[in-house]
C-alpha cells in the first residue's frame, strides 16, 4: 500500500512538472499571438474603433496567469527589485513569473520531502524553502554569467569608441555602431543607451541608466569619465584608451588572485561536503544512529545547530578567499 501511494505521488509530481514546463515553453508563442492580436486591432482602428472591453480582455488574460504571485508582488512591492534583477540577468520575465516558480518549487520540495524523506514535518518545510530558492539561484547565475561576459567585452568596446571618435564620428554615433560590431550583452545595452538618447534623453542621464542596469565598477568608471569630460573638456578617445588598459590590468591581477586562492576555495568546498557525505553513508550503514537526529527532539536541535554552524563556517572561509580587485 505504501509503495502504491509513493508511485501515485511521484506520478502526480511528474505530471505537474510536465504541465508547468510545457506551459512556460509555449509562453513565447502565446505572446506572439497576443502581439498579433494587438497589431490587428491597431490596424483596424482607422476603419472601426475597438471597444474598451476587447482591449481589457487581452490585458486581463496576461495578468490572470499567476494571480497569487501577482498579488504577492503587488502587496510587498517586489516589482522594482525583481525587474532590476531579471533585467540584469537578461531574462524577459514578468516579476510574478519568478514568484510563481518559487511557489511551485516550494510546494514540490515539501511534497517530495514528505514522501521520500523520513524527517519531521518542520524539516519538510525547510526542504521546501530550500527548493524555493532554486529559481532565484538560477536567475543569479544567469546574471553573474551575463555581467562576466559584459566585462570581458567591455575593454574592446572602449577602444572601439576611441577609434571611431578619432575617425570623426560623434560619441553618440559610436554608441550606435557598437550594436553592429559587438555581441550581446554589450550590443544590446549600448543600443538601448543610444536609443534613449536619440529619443530625447540627455546623454548624461542615458549613461547613468546604463550604470544602473550594469552594476559593474568598470562601467561606473566609464560613465564618470565621460561625464567629467563633458564638463571639463579633454581628449575623450585618449581617456577611454587608458581606461581600457586599466581594466585589462585589473583582469590580469584578478586572474592571478584566483589562481592563488583556488586552493582555499577547494578546501572550503571539501570541508563543507564532508559532513554531508558522512551523513549519506551513515544512512546506509547505520540508519538507527542517524534517525536519532530526525526523530528525537534533542537530535533535531543538534542537527539544526550543526547546519547553522556549517553554513557560518563556509561563509567565513569564502569571505577569506574572496579578494576584491
Amino acid at each position: 500500500m505504501g509503495f502504491l501511494l509513493l508511485l501515485v505521488m511521484v506520478w502526480v509530481v511528474a505530471v505537474g512538472a510536465w504541465i508547468v514546463l510545457s506551459k512556460y515553453a509555449t509562453s513565447a508563442d502565446a505572446q506572439k499571438i497576443k502581439d498579433r492580436l494587438v497589431g490587428t486591432s491597431k490596424a483596424k482602428k482607422s476603419k472601426k474603433k475597438d471597444t474598451p472591453e476587447q482591449q481589457s480582455v487581452i490585458h486581463q488574460q496576461g495578468q490572470a496567469v499567476n494571480k497569487v504571485a501577482q498579488m504577492l508582488v503587488d502587496k510587498y512591492k517586489l516589482a522594482p527589485k525583481i525587474e532590476a534583477l531579471l533585467e540584469q540577468a537578461g531574462l524577459r520575465w514578468p516579476p510574478a513569473r519568478l514568484v510563481h516558480l518559487c511557489l511551485l518549487a516550494f510546494g514540490g520540495g515539501v511534497v517530495v520531502a514528505y514522501v521520500l524523506l523520513p524527517i519531521p514535518t518542520f524539516l519538510d518545510v525547510l526542504v521546501g524553502a530550500a527548493a524555493a530558492g532554486a529559481p532565484v539561484l538560477y536567475v543569479l547565475m544567469k546574471r553573474k554569467a551575463r555581467l562576466k561576459r559584459f566585462e570581458e567585452l567591455f575593454p574592446d568596446t572602449l577602444e572601439f569608441i576611441g577609434r571611431s571618435m578619432r575617425a570623426g564620428h560623434a560619441f553618440s554615433v559610436s554608441l550606435e555602431m557598437i550594436h553592429r560590431e559587438f555581441q550581446e550583452p554589450v550590443a544590446g545595452e549600448f543600443r538601448r543607451t543610444f536609443e534613449e538618447h536619440n529619443l530625447g534623453l540627455p546623454i548624461e542621464v542615458a549613461l547613468q541608466k546604463l550604470g544602473q542596469r550594469v552594476p559593474s565598477l568598470d562601467v561606473h568608471f566609464f560613465v564618470s569619465a565621460v561625464l567629467l569630460q563633458k564638463r571639463t573638456g579633454g581628449n575623450l578617445a585618449e581617456i577611454l584608451d587608458k581606461l581600457a588598459y586599466v581594466i585589462r590590468e585589473r583582469f590580469k591581477l584578478r586572474g592571478r588572485i584566483r589562481a592563488v586562492s583556488a586552493h582555499g576555495k577547494m578546501t572550503a568546498t571539501a570541508l563543507s561536503c564532508i559532513p554531508i557525505a558522512v551523513a549519506i553513508l551513515m544512512f546506509y550503514t547505520n540508519p538507527d544512529y542517524v534517525n536519532f537526529f530526525f526523530k528525537d527532539d534533542v537530535g533535531n536541535i543538534m542537527l539544526g545547530g550543526a547546519v547553522v554552524l556549517q553554513l557560518i563556517g563556509y561563509g567565513i572561509m569564502k569571505k577569506i578567499v574572496n579578494i576584491e580587485v
